[in-house]
């Protein structure tokens, strides 16, 4: 089960209904293969991530970035990812345990409209290949009830490794730190062939020093199910529910009512897993469709992710 290891990892673009429209989590992108399953092998596993979004922000909506107050936004988002899970030897009756460490590099193309006196002017900004925000996983938990139902814990913290200048509009950090909660389950069924997974987490976020914001709570739960063959190949379909729970705080997100966003995302996934000897690898790729968006970017992720084991 080296895909579910693909799950554990922090690949995620940032793009909730927060500062600058943007926060940890895309929907549907927090669920991936055999979610909840922390891998029974110890030993280090490597994988390679890529998120790539395209989104819109309403030209008739304020959106606050960088501090100030933009109408509509367009941008473009390309984000790579190396990732290592270290699997501990060490077992505790059903649970086993793991660490996990994900370094990124994103590139961003974005341009909105920002209030200059009594005008609106056109303003772009981009970067290209920089260091992202790091995230980390000190411990995760998995337990497993059976040979078909399993569960994993853990505490993803995202630091804000990527530099952050408040005068620019597209930054490679949020420059805040990311807490998130997150509780993952796997059901298998007709020999392992079926899989249903999902993920629920809660964003919690310290205050960008820089603007003076902080971004409230979000609550994001995925959901996906899968069906394999014998030959390796998979096929199925994915949804996702992104909720901000709490209100944005600071003196332009008191006046925009605390800015809280909502999302939805459906689509589809096709994966192949192989194994040769003692060496396993597992490749997927998904994409999804947002709809009933508020107060966010609205587009149609896409994630590729590739794994292997040794």
């Amino acid at each position: 089960m080296l895909a579910g290891f693909i799950s554990l990892l922090a690949l995620s673009l940032d793009a909730g209904a927060v500062e600058g429209g943007l926060g940890r989590s895309i929907t549907g992108l927090q669920v991936t293969d055999y979610a909840g399953v922390v891998p029974p092998k110890p030993g280090l596993n490597l994988a390679l991530g890529y998120v790539h979004y395209s989104g819109q922000f309403d030209t008739d909506r304020e959106l606050p970035i960088s501090g100030v107050a933009a109408l509509g936004m367009d941008a473009t988002f390309d984000l790579y990812s190396l990732s290592g899970l270290y699997v501990w030897p060490a077992k505790t009756g059903r649970w086993n345990f793991a660490s996990l460490v994900t370094v990124p590099f994103a590139s961003v193309d974005l341009s909105a409209d920002v209030s200059a006196g009594p005008f609106n002017r056109r303003v772009s900004d981009s970067f290209k290949g920089d260091l992202y925000d790091i995230s980390f996983s000190p411990v995760i938990a998995g337990y497993h009830f059976d040979e078909t139902h399993h569960l994993a814990l853990s505490v993803s913290i995202s630091a804000p490794a990527g530099s952050y200048d408040p005068n620019r509009l597209a930054n490679p950090s949020l420059n805040a730190w990311i807490y998130t909660p997150t509780v993952a389950y796997t059901q298998l069924a007709s020999h392992g062939t079926v899989e249903w997974s999902t993920a629920a987490g809660i964003d919690f976020s310290t205050r960008n020093d820089a603007t003076d914001y902080r971004s409230g709570a979000v609550f994001h739960i995925d959901s996906q199910v899968m069906k394999r063959w014998q030959n390796g190949w998979g096929l199925g379909g994915v949804g996702g529910w992104l909720q901000q729970v709490g209100d944005d705080s600071g003196a332009l997100a008191d006046r925009l009512d605390g800015f809280r966003g909502h999302s939805l995302a459906a689509g589809a996934i096709i994966s192949y897993q192989h194994k040769h000897e003692d060496m396993s690898m597992s490749v997927s790729l998904r994409w999804l469709h947002e709809f009933d968006v508020r107060r966010r970017l609205e587009g149609d992720p896409l994630m590729l992710s590739g794994s292997i084991s040794f």
